[in-house]
């Protein structure tokens, strides 16, 4: 079987659930002139496949989950939103007045979210802009489960300092992340078991994206429990400060520059 070619999977998938949700641009097509489904499809390294539709990147504040509505209402002064995407959150800050930039590594996301308004924006990787950046912010956001972008407990410190770098006195870190131990699902409890027979975290997943004939490289991504995210911040510039578990398995962990 022909390995699927290293690209910029999330770009493309994105571009194409934009065209599909505007009827603007081209549309990946099911056969005749029917646009398709815009599944971002999700390979573990156990071999799991999942897949989801990708329009849920495109939704708006009447789309959101409720822990979405109630971390915006935490964010103050100059705002860098990481793994931005097409600029979900980003855009509607901006539209209540806030001073937001929007981070994220694939091009064509960031070109969908300047699409869609979204004024300021960066490509590249957090430590990359941590060592040359000048501007200073007051909130980081890790939405859309981005607190998984810790990847573990070798990245969390490095991930944690380089926010640090870009942080003004008092700097507060508002992620979600999902708890992964309430399941009973055979599948991932072995999975948690390999994990730990590995030396890693439980939820401590190593994936990759696919989409149509691209793929990302493989790389680690974090569930974790609050617990575990407490140990991981220990030692670091950050203190956590507030769990919001209200809709849980999902929860809001609020973090704040120390001193």
């Amino acid at each position: 079987m022909t390995e699927p070619l290293i690209g910029d999977v999330f770009g493309e998938m994105i571009r194409d659930a934009y065209a599909v949700r505007t009827g603007v641009g081209p549309r990946p097509l099911a056969g005749g002139r029917v646009p398709r489904p815009v599944i971002e499809v999700i390979e573990r390294d156990d071999g799991l496949i999942n897949g989801a539709p990708a329009d849920h990147y495109l939704g708006g504040p009447d789309e959101w989950q409720p822990h979405d509505h109630r971390a915006l209402r935490l964010c103050r002064g100059h705002v860098l939103d990481i793994g931005a995407g097409a600029g979900r959150t980003a855009v509607e800050l901006q539209r209540r007045g806030m001073a937001v930039t929007g981070l994220d590594t694939s091009r064509g996301a960031i070109e969908i979210a300047r699409k869609r308004g979204l004024r300021d924006t960066v490509i590249t990787t957090v430590d990359a802009y941590a060592a040359g950046a000048s501007a200073r912010y007051d909130t980081f956001l890790l939405l859309g489960n981005n607190l998984g972008l810790l990847e573990g407990p070798e990245r969390a410190p490095v991930l944690l300092a380089a926010l640090a770098r870009l942080a003004n006195p008092g700097a507060r870190i508002i992620a979600q992340g999902t708890d992964p131990y309430g399941t009973t699902d055979t599948v991932h409890v072995g999975y948690h078991r390999l994990n730990r027979e590995r030396g890693r975290l439980g939820g401590q997943l190593r994936l990759r994206l696919r989409y149509r004939l691209l793929a990302t490289e493989w790389f680690d991504y974090l569930n974790c429990s609050p617990a575990e995210l407490e140990e991981l911040v220990g030692g670091t510039a950050w203190r956590l400060k507030t769990i919001d578990d209200e809709d849980r398995p999902y929860y809001l962990a609020v973090m704040e520059l120390a001193g």
